[in-house]
């Protein structure tokens, strides 16, 4: 909690031990433009309320100082979590709740925007192409059809897994609707142990 405070806020030099210089927090650096913060639900409640003060005073107090800050940041905050359940259970500050939601956006899961499913698997294939040694891989149209058909309960994370497993098995620029398949009976299993997937590999 006590690092959270330091990266949102920032900290004064001497502020805590091991605070041996000065630290500007992500409120201040992202002064004129826009916080993203993500998970807030797991945000602890004593934080919550310095979070809300920020929010409220736009003006933020870097830990040990004794100056306040002005800042013109627009935050945008994120949570898998659902946030009006966790006020009533007093898990989470209505204020704070209420100060955030001021224009909510909800992303529906993955498998109810089928059509957005080509557009990530480029992205995600341009970028393992940079990242590795710069062969583009491309799906073959039976599995690229088999992906889109997935119901992918772990929404967007799952897609690049299956991407990037698909990618790093891949024996050749075209990878089939076999590998894809094999791909998403595995997410959908679960973790192999050990000797399942050193015989997996040792298969293929």
């Amino acid at each position: 909690e006590q690092l959270l405070e330091s990266e949102l806020f920032g900290h004064e030099k001497g502020a805590f031990t091991g605070a041996t210089a000065q630290h500007i927090g992500l409120f201040q650096t992202a002064d004129g433009g826009t916080l993203f913060l993500d998970e807030i639900g797991d945000m602890p409640l004593s934080l919550q309320a310095k979070v809300l003060r920020v929010l409220q005073d736009f003006a933020v107090r870097p830990v040990g100082g004794l100056k306040s800050v002005k800042i013109d940041v627009r935050v945008i905050a994120a949570t898998h979590q659902d946030l009006a359940g966790m006020v009533e259970q007093k898990q989470f500050r209505d204020d704070l709740y209420y100060r955030l939601n001021v224009v909510p956006l909800h992303v529906p899961p993955l498998r109810q925007r089928a059509e957005d499913i080509p557009a990530l698997l480029e992205f995600f294939l341009k970028r393992l192409a940079e990242r590795g040694d710069g062969t583009p891989r491309r799906f073959a149209p039976e599995a690229r059809a088999a992906l889109i058909q997935a119901p992918f309960p772990g929404n967007i994370r799952q897609l690049q897994n299956v991407v990037e497993r698909c990618v790093v098995l891949s024996s050749g620029p075209m990878i089939p609707k076999s590998q894809v398949l094999e791909a998403l009976q595995d997410q959908t299993l679960g973790m192999p142990t050990l000797d399942e997937a050193k015989n997996g590999f040792e298969r293929r």
